[in-house]
């Protein structure tokens, strides 16, 4: 029979400081970031000291739209220098994220950067050796382990209360988001090494304290997908682990469906926990010893999940601490996904990951 403790929600809910928030600087200021970054800003209070977009007519409006926002920068050399800024919020395109967090770290700035914080981890080590020296933290923007869904069942594990995790499945059963037609749309085997990172870093937190021997991935072009498409739009991850624990992420890609959700299921040796995120469809259930906790659930990924990614570097920085989000942290999540994408170019050929430590 589970504790009464079980009962008990753990705050998964986003964390904040006491006494006066970190002045952000967002730099990249495009559609993520007015459609999140600033919605969750704005809900919880935070100063955005300034933003940036690499087209003026992208932010023009942005201080009339958000109260949080204070003012529009003119370049980002003005942003990254500007004493007020402390934190820098990087959400431009992939291509350009490591050279803005090496100015970042340059400028002497903590960073949140978006994911995947970079495809090229050699480049990334001297960036990250810097940080150290001059005592910034960069953490990165993987907003989906504060989905409160994600986050409880994260907390739930790390409790210990399904015992040793055996199992992680994870299904994509809703429709993509728009791909045709988009900058998006031009990254090879983009569903495994960007929409996917997402999942493939939760799954690497619920499995954490494993070893991985190795990860296979298919990505495939679905019945009638449009021709102008140019990404399979299905795709399949699986990752191995020494002790014989497996974790399985499904994309179908094109789903027809009246109750879109992203079901999961953690499967230990002492109970399981059952959880969706996404498209109104969250929850979270323990099963154990025969009796059902269904916890109630409060907010959803978009926006508290952005929320509590800044919420996080934030109390990280005022504790003196490395953040759960921290580069370090995510690079197993980076190299599981470029794993992926490797057995993805191989049509599948599992990918030796030499007893990569989660």
């Amino acid at each position: 029979m589970p504790s009464p403790d079980w009962q008990l929600v753990p705050d998964y809910r986003p964390r904040f400081p006491r006494g006066d928030r970190l002045g952000i600087g967002i730099l990249g200021c495009g559609e993520i970031a007015q459609k999140a970054h600033l919605v969750a800003y704005d809900n919880y209070d935070l100063d955005v000291v300034g933003v940036w977009s690499r087209t003026a007519a992208t932010t023009a409006t942005v201080p009339q739209q958000f109260p949080c926002a204070r003012r529009v920068f003119g370049t980002a050399e003005e942003l990254l220098h500007d004493p007020e800024v402390q934190i820098v919020d990087i959400a431009t395109r992939p291509e350009q994220r490591l050279e803005w967090l090496a100015a970042a770290v340059s400028a002497g700035k903590h960073v949140l950067a978006q994911k995947p914080l970079a495809t090229d981890l050699a480049a990334l080590t001297p960036v990250l050796e810097e940080a150290d020296q001059r005592g910034v933290r960069v953490a990165v923007n993987q907003n989906g382990r504060w989905a409160p869904a994600w986050r409880l069942a994260t907390l739930l594990v790390d409790a210990g209360v399904v015992g040793t995790v055996v199992g992680v499945t994870q299904l994509h059963d809703k429709p993509l988001p728009p791909i045709a037609g988009t900058r998006f749309d031009e990254m090879a085997h983009m569903i495994i090494t960007d929409y996917l990172m997402h999942w493939i870093d939760i799954t690497r937190c619920w499995l954490a304290g494993k070893q991985v021997e190795t990860v296979q991935a298919r990505d495939r072009r679905t019945p009638g997908q449009p021709g102008a498409a140019q990404n399979p739009w299905s795709a399949t991850v699986q990752i191995h682990c020494c002790d014989g624990a497996d974790a399985l992420v499904r994309v179908v890609g094109d789903v027809r469906t009246r109750s879109p959700a992203c079901p999961f299921w953690i499967h230990g040796t002492e109970g399981t926990i059952r959880g969706s995120v996404l498209g109104g469809s969250d929850f979270v259930e323990l099963e154990r010893d025969g009796t059902h906790i269904r916890y109630a659930l409060d907010g959803e990924w978009f926006v508290d999940g952005f929320a509590g990614a800044m919420g996080e570097l934030m109390c990280a920085i005022a504790e003196g601490r490395e953040p759960f989000h921290s580069a370090a942290h995510n690079v197993p999540s980076l190299r599981l996904m470029l794993a992926a994408r490797d057995s993805a170019e191989r049509d599948g050929a599992a990918v030796s990951m030499d007893r990569l430590q989660l």
